[in-house]
């Protein structure tokens, strides 16, 4: 919605013996409107769409239509909803102009109608032997203004990058990246891919201000295993929850190239990985989570996409979405993804282009409460397809790599002070109680878009968060100038 017909994508199907196709509208030649028919066979014919998003009616229960007829008899147009939360519903209205546009409105509030809905159907005439063709245009559920890929939380504190501004070439700063390079188990990295990942920095280095990330054509040994092509893969030395990643990076050129920006839960249990060598690897994958920011390579030169792995759908996963842009290879893009609590949301040069919400968050859709590290690299055949054979080497230039997050969501823990305060229970319904070993002399709350929700100086022992909605918070505890900060979920 609004369902406009300007582009031609707004297509109606069929049945009872009703038609539809576009054409100009008869009042303006260069707008293209809904031409739909019926003929005498049938009583009771109609047209519906499948919707791309549902028609909310918690959101707004009103849908307008105009409506143009060229004779002068009296038309019934019904407005059926269907395939929803709730049984189908439908509402009616009645016009009698002729030669002339009539905005007719479909009041969902006065059957009581509420829920989503995944399917549009329109019935005009219904019951009536007598042969038409109408014109429709506009209709409009209210969510004209609805931004469906805006961001719900703008994080605007820089918490973590790499500029890469290293003068001359060298090798990539250690204390942010960690080269993944060990093979998994069978010998051969996932999907079929081609390449053996290596430190050397033939194939990752900085220069010029950027970081490069090369794929080579060249027959390599490693671990026992020859392979015909090398690249690399880095695995970030940081972890967070929720906020944006900004990445500014020209992609390689070369059939069978797939470089990718994603991310990885923390707590993956995949050798040879950075955290899994730290010890956090005791999760499987889908479980830990799989944010795809960027992947170039999966369709045609300059179809970029971005996806979700969860254990819901993982592998060739349903949440994905993807989009052709100008010449990654020799245009710089900003690749970004907003990770709030509520959403992900994935952006290119900015623009918001697809936003995972499922309405259900639970370890199966949702496994994106815990931390997440950045993976970059540029793997070689598999999905992506065949390699061609002219390829020799290639490319991702990244120009910057950033971390956004609000107020004290990047600061670290005192972990000493942490263990001398305790809050609990977590999660909690109703009363956070503190235990301290050492003197408090401050407390805030806020939720994780960074408002503050309270703040007490010479905090009590005890703070009622039953009014609160539930969600996860951070609370903020003080002992003179050093702080404790604790995650705390309420339900």
């Amino acid at each position: 919605m609004p369902l406009d017909f300007s582009d031609n994508s707004d297509v109606f199907s069929n049945w009872g013996g009703s038609t539809f196709t576009t054409a100009p509208s008869p009042t303006d030649a260069n707008n293209t409107v809904g031409q739909f028919g019926r003929d005498i066979s049938v009583l009771e014919q109609g047209n519906y769409m499948d919707l791309d998003r549902s028609i909310d009616l918690d959101f707004n229960d009103v849908i307008t239509l105009k409506f143009y007829a060229s004779d002068a008899n009296s038309h019934t147009v019904i407005v059926k909803l269907e395939s929803g939360t709730n049984a189908n519903i439908e509402v009616e209205a009645t016009t009698t102009s002729q030669n002339m546009w009539t905005e007719l409105t479909f009041d969902f509030s006065t059957i009581g109608g509420n829920g989503e809905y995944n399917r549009l159907t329109i019935r005009i005439d219904d019951g009536s032997s007598v042969a038409g063709t109408f014109l429709i245009d506009d209709i409009d559920d209210g969510s004209v203004h609805v931004d469906l890929n805006a961001i719900d939380v703008e994080y605007t504190d820089l918490v973590w990058s790499d500029e890469f501004d290293t003068p001359g070439k060298t090798a990539i700063n250690s204390i942010n990246w960690f080269h993944q390079t060990q093979l998994p188990a069978a010998g051969s990295w996932f999907n079929g891919e081609e390449q053996h990942y290596t430190n050397r920095i033939e194939n990752s280095f900085v220069e010029d201000d950027n970081l490069n990330i090369v794929a080579i054509k060249e027959s390599f040994t490693d671990q026992g295993v020859t392979k015909q092509y090398t690249s690399a893969r880095l695995n970030s030395k940081f972890a967070f929850t929720y906020g944006r990643v900004d990445v500014r990076a020209k992609l390689p050129a070369g059939s069978g190239t797939w470089p990718a920006i994603w991310t990885l839960g923390r707590n993956v249990s995949e050798s040879g990985a950075y955290w899994q060598t730290q010890g956090f690897g005791n999760t499987s994958w889908p479980s830990c989570g799989e944010i795809d920011i960027m992947e170039h390579g999966l369709g045609t030169v300059n179809h970029t996409s971005s996806a979700l792995h969860t254990p819901s759908s993982s592998g060739s996963t349903i949440n994905t979405a993807s989009q052709v842009i100008s010449d990654v290879t020799n245009n710089y893009h900003i690749y970004s993804v907003n990770w709030s609590p509520n959403q992900i949301t994935f952006l290119v040069d900015g623009v918001g282009f697809y936003t995972y919400n499922p309405a259900v968050k639970d370890a199966n859709t949702w496994p994106f409460d815990l931390e997440q590290y950045l993976i970059l690299n540029i793997a070689m055949g598999g999905i992506s397809g065949s390699i061609s054979p002219s390829f020799t080497q290639s490319p991702m230039v990244i120009d910057y790599v950033r971390v956004y997050q609000n107020n004290g969501l990047g600061v670290k823990d005192n972990s000493q002070l942490n263990s001398s305060i305790q809050a609990y229970p977590n999660p909690v319904n109703d009363i956070i109680y503190l235990k301290a070993d050492v003197p408090l002399t401050k407390l805030t709350l806020c939720d994780v878009s960074g408002k503050y929700i309270l703040t007490q100086e010479k905090p009590k022992e005890s703070i009622n968060v039953s009014a609160l909605s539930p969600g996860v918070y951070i609370l903020e505890i003080y002992s003179n100038q050093e702080k404790s900060q604790k995650r705390v979920i309420i339900n």
